[in-house]
């Protein structure tokens, strides 16, 4: 079975991507193609980029990034829960991107967004992060808006949001699943 992870993009003190990502997965979890669980980056602690060698080469020193790198190794497909700061993701979903390659590689990758105008332009710049680090990023995402979507601390989307949901998902699923076999073409014979 795909096992789809989804990733809260903000560790800011009064974020919202931990409840947003709270819908996606209770959505999510109705389904019976994958399993999904929520993995929350700020559980990890990560500091700015403490590595010494690039991610690329795989030589992680630090016990942060082991755990990180064996948490995201796990999964066959992402939901990137990013809210837009100024014209972007969030610094702490990039870092926490950045820390990592090869647990990356040949897996897909969809968004959720959020902010005053959905959130849209965090996920052009996160489709260039995933594109470099070898992930399928799906086209449907859901843009969520605050005010319309989100106000006074709930998330209430609209039915026409929660059908992207269920088009990013059906996609994000189909790729995970096809993609093992690029990742072990043993297995997919």
């Amino acid at each position: 079975m795909t096992k789809v992870a989804i990733i809260t993009g903000s560790t800011r003190p009064g974020r919202k991507t931990y409840d947003i990502a709270a819908w996606v997965l209770e959505h999510a979890q109705a389904r019976d193609d994958a399993s999904f669980e929520l993995v929350d980056i700020a559980d990890f602690n990560l500091p700015h980029i403490d590595e010494p060698s690039p991610p690329i080469l795989g030589d992680y020193h630090h016990p942060h990034t082991r755990r990180w790198a064996q948490t995201i190794a796990a999964y066959d497909a992402y939901v990137f829960v990013t809210p837009e700061y100024n014209h972007s993701t969030s610094g702490a979903l990039k870092n926490a991107l950045d820390f990592l390659y090869a647990e990356w590689n040949d897996k897909a990758c969809g968004f959720v967004s959020y902010g005053v105008e959905g959130g849209i332009r965090a996920i052009e710049h996160l489709r260039l992060v995933a594109a470099e680090l070898k992930l399928a990023d799906v086209r449907s995402h859901v843009a969520l808006t605050l005010g319309a979507d989100i106000a006074d601390g709930r998330i209430d989307p609209t039915r026409s949001r929660q059908a992207k949901l269920d088009a990013m998902l059906d996609d994000l699923v189909a790729w995970g699943s096809a993609l093992r076999a690029v990742r072990d073409p043993l297995a997919a014979r």
